[in-house]
């Protein structure tokens, strides 16, 4: 009868360590690798950067462009524009066309292999800008101030904005909440100024000017609007057109008619401004 024997496996052989100057030798080589590679990368870019394969061929000048004519807005930026297509700045090429008049936002991408496509976001004029600067300034839809001709938006009928710095989108938000109510005079917002002290100025466009007073949109709006609900009574009675208002008093409004000067009380049953 055979017997079985169990034997335990041999244990793993374990490797011996190199010697440091054989790991010394290995660290080395795989820096001195790392940077062949770093140079050679360097020059790879030095190469693409002053490569005249990658020359830039031209730029593509995209999106609805009323005020800016494409051909003319390339040719005053291309020359501002330096690198190929690997090393130009798109920073900078961004920057240059939004410092055209007229260009609210521009973004800059590259188009393999040899162009660049700018995408053109104009502003669109909501207003002029009165301010104590000598050069022309006018509000955009969003409320912001812009360098531009204005003579090229003079028979547009813009309203005119005056106020402190930093107030015209203040300034536009209020003539577009106080055009519909003074429509029902009927008259058309020509002019609105902010003071720094918060108080509000209008003028029509029949020439009446509307002291509006101080307060938060709201108020004044609803000041307005008690003023434009009960002013048709006075000036239908006295038949004389509207000169001047001032909605500041407490218990009514101040009118100055073409022809006649009375402080006219809020009516029965209005409420009276405030």
């Amino acid at each position: 009868m055979s017997s079985l024997r169990l034997t335990r496996d041999a244990a793993p052989a374990v490797m011996p360590a190199l010697p440091a100057d054989v790991r010394l030798t290995q660290a080395v080589a795989s820096l001195i690798f790392l940077l062949l590679a770093a140079l050679l990368l360097t020059a790879l870019v030095l190469w693409l950067a002053r490569s005249p394969m990658f020359q830039l061929r031209g730029i593509r000048v995209e999106g609805v462009l009323q005020r800016i004519d494409a051909a003319t807005l390339r040719a005053s930026v291309t020359p501002r524009v330096s690198g190929n297509f690997f090393s130009a700045d798109l920073d900078a090429v961004r920057a240059a066309f939004e410092g055209v008049p007229w260009v609210r936002r521009a973004s800059v991408r590259r188009v393999w292999p040899d162009r660049l496509v700018v995408t053109i976001e104009e502003h669109h004029a909501a207003a002029l800008w009165q301010g104590d600067e000598r050069e022309d300034r006018l509000v955009n839809r969003q409320g912001e101030v812009f360098v531009a001709n204005v003579g090229d938006v003079e028979d547009e009928g813009l309203p005119i904005l005056a106020g402190p710095e930093g107030s015209a989108a203040a300034l536009l938000t209020m003539v577009r909440r106080l055009q519909p109510l003074l429509q029902a005079l009927p008259a058309r917002v020509e002019e609105l100024r902010l003071s720094g002290r918060g108080s509000w100025r209008v003028l029509l466009d029949s020439g009446a000017r509307i002291e509006l007073g101080r307060g938060g949109e709201d108020e004044v709006l609803a000041r307005t609007q008690r003023f434009v609900r009960t002013l048709p009574q006075v000036t239908a009675r006295l038949r004389a057109p509207l000169e001047a208002a001032d909605l500041r008093h407490t218990e009514g409004y101040a009118v100055r008619l073409r022809g006649v000067g009375t402080l006219q009380a809020a009516p029965p049953g209005a409420e009276p401004a405030r």
